[in-house]
């Protein structure tokens, strides 16, 4: 019996991989659900059927958007993406209206009630919203997406279809329906169970050959083979062991979340990154974790570092755009470094070491034993294989400009979930903008405002590297009062270690 994953029609695995079904299983619960939002802001209101044609269209060629998860009744067989013989194009695609004035402060409360509501797992994992009412004759279009149909990476590819390169494109022919699958748990109950002894038979057997391999390997060379695991376990305790002590200001955790964002243009970022000599990605972080000393300066509880996991993508161009392809690397996150130089520094030497862990993987390698837990295990361990405080993404989305029916996307923003930790934050940029979004548990985050300010001044200290680039406040507004304010009671609780 092969142990080769079956493929769909359109090169996606019909199988859930373990990691993706930890992610699936966690949908019931508000503690480990971790639906990915993303929120673009359109230039117009869209025509509303030409929005409903242009997902028709890419439901009809990237199946994971008609597809449902079936889950065995007993745990003989993996659960499977099937087409939904039901699939119902006007459930996951939805039109709502924010209330006046439309700031875009109401447009990410709105998201954020969305990105705590679950998702119907008997039907495939996704919503769509059509937001109308946004200030300036603007729209916003929300997308709910469960993280087990694909992570921030793969979403960029699965979602390509959507988007026009010009505002007024030339039609085109409607792509042929996908063949539905009527398959219910209990057939592929019974599926699995036909299938139970030789897959019982083949792994025996490919446990048994890997066994004598291995042996005979440590046999004639002894030294060098339990070298190499001892090498791999001592990388692996670095992975997912801390790295750094818990801050003493976000250690509570409730169920209520709350979203800011800023937008800086790329090549202010850029210049910024190169001036202190590291990347994008660097200065996105030491802009992060200039926010964070701010804050807690300004909460009078300065501390050195705290524990950030950053997801690394490990997505090749061989993968296919479903499933989730990602690590994560635990930093000591540098918040004590007034210079923001210094910071890219640190955070560039921490990334580049640990990306040559060998042990980089530990999560996905694990994951098949930890799917096998139960629901109340999972909920217990979320947030601490990799112990972190806060969670950092990086999603490069598209570089040039893009529309959907007619409406030009000016931004796009993305709202992670929040598995355990106290802040998720993701930076995306698309057409020449940068835009870093922070969700936060409130439990952790208890000055709002305060936050906000933070956030803003800590990118722009890295900011003032390259050159005069500022951030500007998407969610909120800048409040020269309330700079000069968090500016005095940063000096008044210490200006931070060098």
């Amino acid at each position: 019996m092969s142990n080769v994953p079956d493929f769909d029609a359109a090169g996606l695995p019909e199988e859930l991989s373990p990691l993706d079904q930890i992610l699936h299983r966690g949908e019931a619960n508000p503690r480990t659900r971790s639906g990915i939002m993303t929120v673009e802001l359109l230039d117009t209101t869209p025509d509303w059927d030409g929005f409903r044609t242009r997902f028709e269209y890419a439901s009809r060629k990237v199946l994971r958007l008609r597809q449902k998860v079936v889950t065995p009744t007993l745990p003989t067989a993996a659960p499977r993406w099937v087409v939904d013989p039901d699939f119902n194009l006007d459930f996951h695609l939805r039109r709502v209206r924010v209330p006046e004035p439309g700031t875009f402060r109401q447009v990410m409360d709105l998201a954020e009630v969305a990105a705590q509501s679950p998702l119907d797992i008997s039907r495939p994992l996704w919503t769509a919203t059509l937001i109308e009412g946004v200030e300036n004759g603007q729209a916003a279009l929300m997308v709910h997406l469960s993280h087990a149909v694909t992570d921030g990476v793969g979403g960029v590819e699965m979602f390509a279809n959507l988007y026009d390169l010009e505002r007024d494109p030339p039609p085109q022919p409607a792509p042929p329906l996908p063949v539905p699958a009527d398959l219910s748990p209990n057939d592929l109950m019974r599926r699995g169970l036909n299938r139970l002894p030789g897959t019982i038979v083949g792994n025996m057997r490919n446990a048994v050959v890997g066994a004598v391999k291995g042996v005979g390997h440590v046999v004639r060379d002894p030294m060098n083979r339990l070298g190499s695991a001892f090498d791999y376990a001592m990388s692996g305790v670095r992975v997912v062991g801390p790295v750094a002590e818990p801050s003493p200001i976000l250690r509570r955790r409730s169920l209520s979340t709350r979203s800011e964002a800023i937008d800086i243009e790329f090549g202010d970022l850029h210049r910024a990154s190169k001036a202190a000599g590291g990347s994008i990605n660097d200065a996105y972080l030491a802009g992060l974790c200039g926010a964070l000393r701010l804050y807690h300066q300004a909460k009078g509880v300065p501390v050195d570092t705290l524990p950030m996991a950053v997801p690394v993508n490990l997505r090749s161009d061989d993968d296919p755009a479903g499933g989730n392809r990602f690590a994560g690397i635990n930093l000591a996150a540098p918040i004590g470094l007034s210079d923001p130089e210094a910071r890219i520094q640190n955070i560039r030497s921490q990334m580049t070491s640990k990306r040559d862990e060998r042990a980089l993987d530990m999560v996905g390698a694990i994951a098949p034993v930890v799917s096998l837990l139960p629901d109340s295990v999972l909920e217990s361990m979320a947030g601490s294989i990799v112990n972190s405080d806060v969670q950092a993404s990086n999603v490069p989305v598209y570089a040039g400009d893009t529309f959907i029916a007619g409406a030009k996307v000016l931004r796009q923003y993305g709202l992670g979930p929040l598995p355990g930790v106290a802040m998720m934050v993701v930076l995306v940029s698309r057409s020449g903008y940068c835009t870093i979004t922070a969700r936060y548990d409130r439990a952790s985050i208890t000055d709002l405002d305060l936050f906000a300010q933070c956030l803003l001044a800590g990118f722009d200290e890295v900011l003032a590297l390259g050159g005069d680039g500022r951030a500007t406040p998407a969610t909120f507004t800048e409040s020269t009062e309330d700079t000069e304010s968090l500016q005095s009671t940063v000096n008044l609780n210490g200006s931070g270690q060098q």
